[in-house]
Order: structure tokens, then C-alpha cells, then sequence
């Protein structure tokens, strides 16, 4: 008998021990991302968050006239900025960006595919892949990198990940839904 028992137990064990790795799972699927700050490393982008004090620092990160209207995401490939534009009246979140080396042309774009989680065309882990354009055969989207660096992409790659830092692809993860619209300007 004591030999079944333990048999019993130990079959007991290792279902809890199953379940609580599966609720563990479970949670940390739906919890928000950690962020760990990264070492900045060299050929790297520091992004900043559009909080500028002064007048002028304002008024670089104004929404670019002929951007659209309603709710949208804007991306300026000269300046390499994002503005996530909500309701009328609130304050546009903004960005900078690491453009790729392929470029969506000037035009709106609806949001097609997201993937939580991929390989990005340069081989690397990404984040909060938000897709909306093709070009030259070659997926547009924005994402961050997992690692959270923002180095500028290798020339000589066809490339179509626009990268943030991780804090900016939560907030797009969050903001540009299938369907949402995207307005490029140059």
C-alpha cells in the first residue's frame, strides 16, 4: 500500500506542479511588458519622449500640417517621428523613431496585420509588430526591439521595420488596432 500511495503523490505533484507552470504562463502573457533599461550601445538612436520645455523644442514636434484628420497614427520619415493622434482635444502622443531602410510612400494606410511577438527581417527579436504597408516586396510596420536597443539598420538589407523604443511599441501595441488608419508625410 505505501508503495501506491507515493505513487499517488508523486502523480499529484507533478499536476500541481503542471497547473501553477500553466497559471504562471497564463500571467505573464497578459501582464505588460518589463522594461529593463539597456545599455546604450554605440551606433545607437537615444529616443526621446517629445517632452521639451521650451518654446522651440514645442514647436519641432508639432503634428505636421496635411497629416490627416481624426484618429491616426502619423509618421514623418524626414524627421523620423511618430504621433499617435487620439480624440479631438487631446494632446497627440510623439515619438522619435529608427526608420528601416525601406520607405512606405507619403499617403494613408490602414493598419493589416500585428503580431505580438516575431523575428524582424534583420534577424533580431521584436515586439508589437504593427503592419500597414508593403514596398518593394517588403513588409512596412513599426515594432521594438526585445533588447530594447534602436541601432541604425545595415544599408545594404531590405528592411521594413520602423523601431521604438519598447515603452513607444506599447503604447502603438495599444493605439493601432487592425483597421486604424496611418498617414505617412515626408
Amino acid at each position: 500500500m505505501a508503495r501506491s500511495s507515493s505513487g499517488i503523490v508523486a502523480g499529484l505533484t507533478a499536476a500541481a506542479v503542471a497547473a501553477v507552470g500553466f497559471l504562471a504562463y497564463q500571467a505573464s502573457a497578459s501582464a505588460p511588458a518589463m522594461h529593463a533599461v539597456a545599455p546604450q550601445q554605440p551606433g545607437t538612436v537615444t529616443p526621446d519622449k517629445g517632452t521639451g520645455n521650451s518654446q522651440g523644442k514645442q514647436q519641432e514636434f508639432a503634428l505636421p500640417a496635411n497629416s490627416g484628420t481624426g484618429v491616426r497614427v502619423v509618421y514623418a520619415v524626414g524627421t523620423k517621428r511618430v504621433w499617435l493622434v487620439g480624440e479631438a482635444g487631446r494632446k497627440p502622443k510623439t515619438f522619435t523613431v529608427v526608420p528601416s531602410t525601406v520607405h512606405p510612400a507619403p499617403g494613408s494606410y490602414t493598419v493589416s496585420s500585428r503580431s505580438g511577438q516575431v523575428t524582424g527581417s534583420d534577424g533580431v527579436p521584436i515586439e508589437h509588430v504593427v503592419r500597414f504597408a508593403n514596398s518593394a516586396g517588403v513588409a512596412i510596420g513599426f515594432s521594438a526591439r526585445v533588447d530594447g536597443r534602436l541601432p541604425e539598420p545595415d544599408p545594404s538589407r531590405k528592411t521594413g521595420g520602423i523601431r521604438m523604443a519598447r515603452a513607444d511599441g506599447d503604447a502603438m501595441w495599444t493605439f493601432a488596432t487592425i483597421g486604424s488608419k496611418v498617414v505617412v508625410v515626408p
